[in-house]
């Protein structure tokens, strides 16, 4: 997965577009929030497709935003399947 910058995703403001996830005729979009505000930095994953969104808690918390960044690409496509049919 590559990711976009914030500032180009007009879906979910401030999120990186990381990728996309297909299945059954349903693609979905994947997007990593991240909060920099706050030490440690927060991370949550959206997930966006036609039919609506879904979204995690703040799951992931790393000391910097590429500890973070890091972190989410250790996920595997499986494991991000794993999440989304959690949210379900």
């Amino acid at each position: 997965m590559t990711h976009s910058s914030p500032a180009e995703n007009p879906v979910v403001p401030g999120a990186y577009h990381l990728g996309d996830l297909a299945r059954g005729g349903t693609t979905w979009k994947v997007y990593l929030e991240t909060k920099t505000d706050t030490m440690p930095v927060k991370g949550r994953i959206h997930y966006v497709a036609d039919t609506g969104q879904r979204s995690t808690g703040w799951i992931f918390i790393e000391p910097t935003e590429p500890d973070l960044l890091r972190r989410f690409h250790e996920f595997s496509a499986l494991e991000l399947w794993k999440v989304l049919e959690s949210l379900a």
